[in-house]
């Protein structure tokens, strides 16, 4: 599988990391517990844990804000993490600890599943567990923060959650994607073409299937929660089938 898939996985199945499951004092009480913030406006936060489909104001305008901040600091991160690595390598690790997938993974350590407003009909299709959704929820959730508690209070928190999969990277792991395209250059190869085959599922947890291919080496297929996801996945495979 996909290095960046094994770092994730690796991450999330570390003993030592707690787990934050339902708090009975509310969403003020797990802002507090979870994120170690003591929020000022906690409508923010119910608002960033807040889909659509629940009829209220959604989390998708702090998710944008949210996604900005998780790249900011984590760039930032790596920036003064690894002073002589050069910037090939370090957006290497950037690509890995943005991804939806960790983000997902971060939200079940803090226990955002169990907090997520959904209403009934994506609450029945299983939206809580979505990927796509607690990863949103997730970067919601840090936009607030910058809101309520400032830039430094967002980095606090990336920098505590996301240290176990940045600890985990023993090198800066190669993107699917970006070394399918040098394994190709490399045996004179035309760039592989990516294909997008089908989109389905409920809207809120979709899946897409994805076909990659290099002429005169093959192709493969995959799915996965989002396109980029699957076009990773279908870059893996067709580097297994190379191998």
């Amino acid at each position: 599988m996909a290095e960046a898939m094994d770092l994730v996985h690796r991450a999330s199945t570390r003993p030592d990391r707690p787990r934050f499951l339902t708090v009975a004092g509310g969403v003020r009480d797990w802002v507090k517990l979870a994120l170690g913030h003591d929020p000022k406006d906690v409508k923010l936060f119910e608002r960033a844990l807040s889909h659509a489909s629940a009829g209220r104001d959604s989390y998708e305008r702090l998710e944008f804000l949210g996604d900005r901040v998780l790249g900011l600091a984590v760039a930032r991160w790596l920036f003064e993490r690894f002073p002589d690595e050069p910037e090939g390598k370090m957006s290497r690790r950037y690509n890995v600890l943005v991804a939806r997938e960790t983000c997902a993974e971060v939200g079940r350590e803090l226990g955002v599943p169990a907090q997520i407003i959904l209403g009934k009909q994506a609450r029945e299709d299983g939206a809580s567990f979505s990927d796509n959704v607690i990863g949103d929820v997730v970067e919601a959730l840090l936009g607030a923060l910058l809101i309520d508690g400032g830039m430094d209070q967002a980095e606090t928190l990336v920098r505590r959650v996301w240290a176990p999969y940045l600890d985990s990277q023993k090198r800066a792991p190669q993107h699917p994607k970006s070394q399918l395209q040098e394994v190709a250059a490399a045996k004179g190869l035309r760039a592989p073409e990516y294909e997008l085959l089908g989109q389905f599922g409920a809207h809120h947890s979709p899946t897409f299937r994805v076909k990659v291919g290099i002429r005169g080496a093959g192709a493969a297929e995959a799915e996965g929660s989002s396109k980029q996801e699957a076009e990773t996945a279908a870059a893996a495979a067709l580097l297994e089938q190379m191998r």
